[in-house]
């Protein structure tokens, strides 16, 4: 598989092509989803939960994401690869660019920050660094403190027209990608039709550019209750193999997610 380019991931979604992604946090996986032709991988700071057990992300830090980045980078040398910025690595603009260029030396291709308005003069710097950005906005993981627990965002018209301007000050300030997670299906669309960057969902129904899921909750083995969005497509497959290319075919085609896995 040749180098997936943000310029590719661009022009698919010109094209109204479907970008299926899927978190990584080791060489196996990475080179298995490699070997699947996934385009996009994320180093989520979901580790925290999935790999160290813990109940949120915030414990986790750069340095473990370092770790994985690396570890990713050599199972799937073509993909694009996302790593996060994890839980107060991106407090200020020079603390920011100390801990991008740790990860970006690891091997990621962007970095990933959780945030709205805040981020701009953050987002401004790495850009004029030629460093490429995704945004995070709706439920955002790093905030579950503020936010009382994971639940839906956006579901009134204050919020929802609220992280609508933030997608766009966002782009505006340089970003080239922007992950939507658990808001309304009406509210993802809209967005994704007014931005110029892939927009890639989680819980965030099917009319965004792109679907991401976390790797456990695709193969089925997540512990306790699932989000409304996960399907395990492991179930439906008969190996772990099979399971990644039903994924793929699923979003490509616009069969993942059904409507039962949206809001």
């Amino acid at each position: 598989m040749p180098d997936i380019t943000i310029a590719q991931l661009e022009d698919w979604k010109k094209n109204k092509k479907k970008i299926a992604a899927i978190t990584a946090y080791d060489f196996s996986f990475a080179r298995l989803f490699f070997n699947q032709g996934i385009p996009v991988i994320l180093v989520g700071d979901s580790l925290g939960m999935t790999i160290q057990g813990h109940s949120s992300t915030i414990p986790v830090k750069i340095k473990d994401i370092e770790y994985h980045t690396k570890s990713v980078r050599k199972g799937a040398p073509n993909t694009f690869l996302v790593s996060d910025l994890p839980f107060m690595s991106y407090f200020d603009t020079i603390t920011t660019l100390k801990n991008t260029a740790k990860v970006m030396r690891s091997g990621a291709n962007m970095v990933k920050l959780e945030g709205g308005k805040w981020l701009i003069p953050i987002i401004k710097e790495l850009s004029s660094r030629s460093i490429l950005v995704c945004g995070h906005i709706g439920l955002t993981p790093q905030s579950v403190n503020y936010l009382s627990g994971y639940k839906i965002q956006g579901k009134n018209d204050n919020e929802a027209n609220k992280l609508i301007d933030e997608a766009l000050l966002l782009e505006e300030a340089g970003i080239k990608m922007l992950v939507v997670e658990c808001i309304p299906e009406k509210l993802a669309k809209k967005i994704t039709e007014n931005l110029s960057i892939p927009v890639i969902g989680i819980g965030a129904g099917k009319y965004t550019d792109g679907q991401i899921l976390v790797m456990q909750d695709l193969l089925g083995i997540t512990e306790g209750e699932k989000p409304t969005f996960v399907k395990n497509f492991l179930a439906e497959s008969n190996s772990i193999q099979e399971a990644v290319q039903k994924y793929i075919n699923e979003v490509k085609q616009g069969i993942y997610p059904h409507m039962k896995h949206c809001f």
